[in-house]
């Protein structure tokens, strides 16, 4: 039930049809008996920064927010985190006791929570990283890693020049890779990261062959429809530890439920299984 108390947020995005934030966020909801409520905010990008200053007037303790204004969203809050800063993007708001908005992205907590869950024998801190891509999820993914003490952060782009792009604002740890050397890092990696759209449904697979794969290597796509990409099967495969990206999805989820509901939620099988019957 829904009372004249219920605490709101959201997920704020153009368009926001696709996104699965408002299945996670209820069935949370409904698991812990709290009285709010998560809902699909569909905000254009001339709108935004308006929109998400009128929400604590509309009494909403929150929201996420998704594409295209994670960038926007920087420049429309009160107090960004150092973590926000660093990734660029903020994508988590909590509506503070005096109605200011506090940013945050939860993107790179997500991220390691996943990667330990699904790999919980990997040592982050030991050997080579490998990063597939350098957008916005490749950002938050090295940020992850740095802090959690990778000592070598390789990453490979396509196009070179956005790559250096991201090793130089996240400078110490991180070096760009040759695209076409990218199949032979791989040699030395104790974890491959695909953080591109390469592999999602609808897209080529990942260009990247396995054959310098060590055994004992993690591979983790942060790709999740399908759950199991083309990467992710052949390094199945050849038998190496895979972690799917909706362990990713799930996670940064968590922060953002506990500011606004009071509670730290659980990521459990039956709440996988719920959001991939709707994928």
């Amino acid at each position: 039930m829904i009372s004249g108390n219920a605490r709101l947020a959201g997920v704020a995005g153009w368009p926001i049809s696709h996104s699965r934030s408002p299945r996670l966020h209820n069935f949370w909801l409904r698991k812990y008996g709290i009285d709010g409520a998560y809902l699909p905010l569909a905000i254009k990008p001339e709108d935004f920064v308006i929109a998400v200053r009128t929400l604590p007037k509309l009494g909403f303790v929150g929201c996420n927010v998704t594409m295209p204004h994670k960038e926007a969203a920087m420049a429309a809050v009160d107090r960004v985190d150092p973590v926000a800063q660093r990734i660029g993007a903020v994508n988590t708001i909590v509506v503070a006791e005096d109605g200011s908005l506090n940013g945050t992205n939860t993107d790179a907590y997500g991220f390691l929570q996943a990667l330990r869950e699904g790999a919980p024998g990997l040592n982050i801190a030991q050997g080579r990283a490998v990063l597939i891509g350098a957008g916005g999820a490749a950002k938050a993914i090295a940020v992850a890693l740095l802090d959690a003490g990778v000592p070598e952060l390789v990453v490979f782009n396509r196009t070179e020049a956005r790559a250096h792009a991201l090793a130089e604002a996240l400078v110490p740890g991180v070096t760009v890779g040759v695209w076409k050397e990218r199949a032979a890092s791989l040699a030395e990696a104790n974890l491959l990261v695909n953080s591109t759209t390469q592999g999602m449904h609808g897209q080529p697979a990942l260009d990247l062959l396995l054959d310098d794969l060590a055994a004992d290597t993690v591979v983790m796509d942060a790709v999740y429809t399908p759950l199991v990409t083309p990467l992710l099967a052949a390094a199945r495969t050849r038998g190496n530890i895979i972690v799917d990206g909706l362990g990713m999805l799930l996670h940064q989820a968590r922060p953002g439920f506990t500011a606004w509901f009071g509670r730290e939620p659980a990521v459990s099988q039956v709440l996988r299984d719920y959001i991939l019957a709707d994928l």
